[in-house]
């Protein structure tokens, strides 16, 4: 007659109850594994124990390794841990209960390195739940230099089981963490970007925000017209050198325009060594290892890509990162900037038409009295007999000439739409430095619709014909009055400028004269020279075409 075996003891029972309760008690993964350890290595009776977990990526094959029994100082002098090789990677192999009377006599056993302990008996289990290997749990060196039994097998098995639910806990409590943290920065930087009124700043303000949720060591932003007008926007985490470095890198044929052009996220394992990358090393700088990079458009329009990278020695295996998080923080940044050039947009059709409303009323209203007094005055005038008050009468609807002019001149500003270059104000800084050589300040007069009806092609050339012929003036001239005329109508653009000066020398050198005749003739137009103020000094005037042919707008 044979016995029972005996039951679990009663410390066996505690510490079975205290692995169950480990499970469910920590969500921190490092926790609970260290505890199903040190629980497995006093149930079974093993001296030494470990848990390593399975990394799905391209790294190495265990991503965590838990030991027990073995203290610091001597892990230290073994040096790395494994990475599931050798006997450790059989079981990975082949995912089933293992037991071993002495490791060194299996063929798959690797010699131990320089001080490890000595280690015979032997039990490895699979942690496995609902058909995922998560891991495996090993045991080694049985109290009493005994073997594992079967027993210890479903002890172990059972507490593998437990790990297995812990890790699969873990890791769904980290995912929701992590989509948390990505859902939280949504709407952060929603809330940011619709107030923002800087295009630059609210690239970087994504740049920063998605490098912080991701705990990434880089970001930066890319963006352009179309995939082969890209540059550099934004960048975050980079020290000064390395970000101008980044900001100038070619960007034809990298990771980022591929993504831009085919609208689907990427990743490289390692960015720096991958030819796709094209972003030079600083001396000294981290190497970039891990990165990811996802779109930065959306249907409405918009076309870049935001890239998070992390320094190689961080080890980040980048199979283990989730695309469609830092995915879709991008293409709700982008709706945001989408949204909030809508906001300017219409902000813009607002101002232009009170603008267009201030124009018509100026014209309708302001301009047709002041012709009309004009007019009468006219009239009073040629009834005056008093030649004193018939000339006052007459500066007076001069006044009111120039006063038209410039009411006009308003009417084309508010009509411009601002974007193209400020040709009126540059004119008058020329002017304005031109009186510092001249030690007069020269008088400008502007006639028309002078900032939006010149065009962009002739504006340089103008602009570099007024500073010539002042030049001119201040070099030659011992002028006592410079007058500077720009007068743009229907038909052409004038710029007439003279002096009361000397004149022009008898021996004079066509060369400047030449230079500004050339740029006449590359817009269809002429150079005219003649007296100047007073019939005295030197006027010159330079006219182009507004037509077709001209460089102006066609019928």
């Amino acid at each position: 007659m044979t016995e029972d075996p005996p039951g679990p003891t009663p410390l066996d029972t505690r510490l079975l109850l205290e692995a169950a309760s480990t499970v469910a008690s920590d969500l921190s993964l490092d926790r609970v594994l260290s505890n199903i350890v040190g629980i497995a290595g006093r149930l079974l009776g093993a001296r030494y124990a470990a848990l390593g977990v399975l990394n799905p990526g391209s790294g190495p094959r265990l991503r965590t390794f838990v030991h027990h029994g073995v203290s610091d100082d001597v892990v230290a002098t073994i040096g790395e841990l494994p990475t599931g090789h050798g006997l450790l990677g059989l079981i990975i192999d082949r995912p089933a209960p293992l037991r071993l009377h002495d490791i060194a006599a299996h063929p798959a056993s690797y010699g131990f390195p320089p001080h490890h302990p000595p280690m015979r008996s032997f039990l490895g289990v699979p942690i496995r739940v609902r058909g995922r290997v998560f891991g495996n749990l090993y045991l080694t060196e049985k109290d009493g230099s005994a073997d594992f039994t079967e027993e210890d097998v479903e002890v172990a098995v059972a507490l593998a089981s437990s790990a297995g639910v812990a890790i699969e806990n873990a890791e769904l409590y980290e995912e929701s963490e992590h989509r948390q943290r990505w859902l939280a920065a949504s709407a952060e930087i929603t809330a940011g970007l619709v107030g923002s009124r800087d295009p630059r700043s609210s690239l970087e303000m994504i740049a920063e925000r998605a490098r912080a949720t991701a705990s990434a060591d880089f970001a930066w932003i890319v963006a352009g017209a179309g995939p082969e007008d890209l540059e550099v926007h934004a960048v975050s985490g980079f020290a000064p050198a390395m970000a101008e470095v980044v900001r100038a890198a070619a960007l034809s044929g990298t990771l980022t325009q591929r993504v831009v052009r085919t609208g689907r996220a990427a990743v490289s394992a390692h960015l720096a060594g991958d030819v796709r990358a094209q972003l030079p090393a600083v001396e000294g700088w981290p190497e970039i290892g891990a990165t990811v990079v996802v779109p930065l458009s959306t249907a409405a329009g918009g076309c870049g890509a935001l890239a998070l990278a992390w320094a190689a020695d961080r080890g980040v295996d980048v199979d283990r990162i989730d695309t469609s998080l830092p995915a879709g923080f991008a293409e709700q940044a982008a709706l945001a900037l989408e949204v909030g050039r809508g906001r300017d947009d219409r902000e813009r059709v607002a101002l232009l038409e009170d603008r267009d409303r201030i124009a018509r009323d100026l014209h309708d209203l302001v301009i047709q009295r002041l012709f009309a007094v004009g007019l009468g005055l006219q009239g009073a005038a040629r009834a005056v007999v008093d030649a004193e008050v018939a000339a006052r009468i007459e500066r007076a609807v001069d006044d009111l000439d120039a006063t038209i002019r410039d009411v006009r001149r308003t009417i084309f500003d508010l009509a411009s739409d601002g974007e193209a270059p400020d040709l009126q104000s540059e004119v008058e800084q020329i002017v304005g430095r031109a009186g510092t050589t001249l030690k007069l300040r020269p008088t400008l007069v502007l006639d028309g619709p002078v900032r939006s009806a010149v065009p962009a092609e002739v504006a340089p050339d103008l602009l570099a014909v007024l500073a010539e012929a002042l030049s001119n003036a201040s070099r030659h001239a011992d002028a006592t009055a410079v007058e500077v005329r720009l007068v743009v109508d229907g038909a052409s653009v004038r710029l007439e400028v003279a002096d009361d000066g000397t004149g022009l020398p008898v021996d004079r050198h066509e060369s400047g004269l030449g230079y500004m005749r050339d740029r006449a003739h590359r817009h269809d137009g002429t150079l005219t020279v003649g007296s100047g103020l007073g019939g005295r000094g030197t006027g010159l005037v330079w006219t182009v075409p507004l037509l077709a042919g001209g460089g102006g707008p066609g019928p």
